[in-house]
């Protein structure tokens, strides 16, 4: 089932998932944003942690990214084509370190010690 499922969500094997992915990476382009943008550090304490341990640079990138996309949402309008054509939406910065922060919190668990920050959402 779980290969399945994979396969279902793969886009080189899935026609929907390709197209699925070029129409979000249109959007995407758009306002200048990666995929990894959309991950919110208020909801998930792990990309929170995650963000923390990333370097200062590639943070200060993001942040210019979300600001630039929420000025350009607010004036209605689009990057120009020139810039849209250079962006790389799913060129990703965050995957890896939010699967070692995960895979660290999974097995602190499983050694019995306690959570380094507590899950509450605001």
């Amino acid at each position: 089932m779980a290969s399945f499922l994979k396969s279902f969500l793969d886009p080189n094997k899935n026609w929907l998932a390709a197209q699925h992915m070029k129409s979000l990476s249109q959007r995407l382009r758009k306002y200048g944003l990666r995929y990894d943008d959309l991950y919110d550090p208020y909801y998930d304490l792990d990309v929170k942690e995650a963000l923390n341990r990333l370097p200062k640079e590639v943070v200060d990138a993001r942040h210019a990214r979300l600001k630039r996309a929420i000025d350009l949402s607010m004036k209605h309008e689009y990057l120009p084509d020139d810039l849209q054509a250079m962006q790389t939406p799913f060129r990703g910065y965050l995957q890896d370190m939010l699967n070692l922060v995960k895979r660290e919190r999974e097995e602190r668990a499983l050694l019995g010690g306690l959570p380094l920050y507590e899950r509450s959402i605001p």
